[in-house]
């Protein structure tokens, strides 16, 4: 992330995550600006858990609350800014990358990250039920250490 000295947070990283807002046709609120900022004020894709980001924004003298991380997360993703990576039925992930693409998720250390979507072949899935179209095809490859 970008910071000034006294933990404020560059100007890009403002504009880019006020643009990503508006990219997704959301209200520029103090709370998104900041949330957006940290996310991709670097132009970087990331993975994020709510409790992460509300760490980072703890960190960088943006107070808002982990409700309100979890709320305005859910509204990127609403607004196709992010996609949710459910790992198990505990643990989500946000990511900010929103095309198709598979991952790789540690399990002793809980780490999200990309897999590379052109090693990856997927040669059939299953039919669909009847009066069903297929949304997308969630690709986590979970990793132990040997």
């Amino acid at each position: 992330m970008h910071f000034m000295a006294d933990g404020m947070m560059a100007r890009s990283a403002i504009e880019r995550g006020t643009d990503w807002l508006a990219k997704g046709g959301l209200r520029p609120t103090r709370q998104r600006v900041a949330l957006a900022a940290l996310l991709v004020g670097d132009g970087r894709d990331r993975h994020v858990t709510a409790e992460s980001l509300f760490a980072a924004a703890g960190q960088s003298n943006d107070k808002v609350s982990l409700a309100t991380v979890y709320n305005t997360l859910r509204a990127f993703c609403e607004a196709g800014l992010m996609q949710e990576v459910v790992v198990d039925g505990a643990r989500s992930y946000f990511d900010t990358r929103v095309d198709n693409h598979p991952h790789f998720y540690w399990e002793d250390t809980a780490d999200l990250f990309d897999a590379p979507a052109d090693q990856l072949e997927i040669s059939r899935i299953p039919e669909l039920p009847p009066g069903a179209e297929l949304s997308r095809v969630d690709v986590v490859i979970r990793l132990k250490r040997t």
